[in-house]
């Protein structure tokens, strides 16, 4: 019995393991939106640039939708402990391509920021 736990819990842990290695870069090309004016009140487009900017300086979580889909990215910075780069923030509501490591968990996309172009 005390084998069969042991031999679980290590199916377990690799199992774990496993979800947190499947990064895949991947390019998406989209529109930069501050999430929470874009999620609560449906403002986006040239006439909110100004405020997206603002909202993303603030910390607001950005958000990349992907063109043609109503899929939605919540980007990263490219590493742990550094805030998104300036080319991101300076290019709200433009159209764009990042790209990143792609990452799901728990119903939500992420996509760390490589590169904007």
């Amino acid at each position: 019995m005390k084998k069969l736990a042991i031999a679980g819990l290590g199916l377990v842990l690799s199992a774990g393991l496993v979800g947190m290695a499947s990064a895949a870069e991947k390019a998406v090309t989209g529109t930069l939106e501050d999430s929470f004016c874009f999620v609560t009140m449906g403002a986006h487009g040239p006439g909110h640039k100004k405020c997206a900017m603002g909202c993303a300086k603030k910390g607001i979580p950005v958000a990349l939708v992907e063109q043609g889909t109503d899929k939605m990215y919540v980007l990263l910075p490219p590493k742990n402990d550094s805030s998104l780069p300036d080319n991101v923030i300076e290019k709200m509501e433009s159209e764009v391509t990042v790209t990143g490591d792609a990452y799901d968990k728990g119903g939500v996309s992420y996509l760390t920021v490589k590169s904007v172009k």
